[in-house]
């Protein structure tokens, strides 16, 4: 996504050239869509979201990170090697018993592409960039997240200057997990805030 927002168009110029010879390459045949589809699946939900779970299972396991993170997301995160453009500008956000964090991007669809991969569509989308704003509560419910009345929801807007990581709350039951095992139940979705960290139920492990 180019750092500029560009209001007129859901898709910036470059976006739009690579729109254009996705379509001549697959009319003539050079690749196939599907498996194209695939790879960009696997890098919006698999690879990029780890680099960011491996941030937030760090946070989690070790109290010394977790406060450098809060500190200066930017040099936390470039400890552990994810830096990039789209990653310069760090703020992490940490959700907590009274307050839920989620992010948005009102103008464009700011991203940090280093930490989180590929965003999805809907956080391109026009109805999510301007719903998340006025109706958080609702988009949330939106996406299954139904949070008590006595949580505040705080919505943070990215702009090309700063980019924001959300820390989900730590799901119980996971006392004497090492980082990498903390790291499988982080998902992209509770880093952006439309959703909460698996529990170790929902990952099918024991605690």
């Amino acid at each position: 996504m180019d750092d500029d927002h560009d209001h007129g168009s859901e898709l910036s110029p470059m976006e739009a050239k690579v729109r254009a010879l996705e379509t001549i390459l697959t009319e003539k045949g050079y690749f196939d869509r599907k498996a194209l589809d695939e790879i960009v699946e696997t890098y919006e939900t698999k690879i990029g979201p780890r680099n960011g779970a491996k941030v937030v299972a760090l946070a989690w396991s070790d109290e010394a990170y977790r406060e450098r993170l809060l500190t200066d997301a930017s040099e936390a995160i470039a400890e552990l090697g994810f830096t990039g453009r789209q990653g310069e500008h760090m703020v992490a956000v940490e959700n907590t018993e009274q307050v839920h964090n989620l992010v948005v991007c009102t103008l464009c669809s700011c991203y940090p592409l280093p930490t989180l991969g590929l965003p999805p569509v809907w956080y391109k989308s026009a109805p999510y960039r301007s719903r998340a704003v006025m109706d958080p509560r609702g988009v949330l419910g939106d996406f299954g997240l139904k949070l008590p009345d006595n949580i505040e929801i705080r919505v943070w807007d990215s702009t090309a200057e700063m980019r924001y990581l959300v820390i989900p709350r730590r799901p119980a039951g996971t006392d004497g997990w090492d980082a990498e095992r903390l790291a499988e139940l982080v998902t992209r979705d509770s880093m952006i805030g439309t959703g909460l960290a698996k529990t170790p139920a929902q990952l099918g492990t024991p605690s």
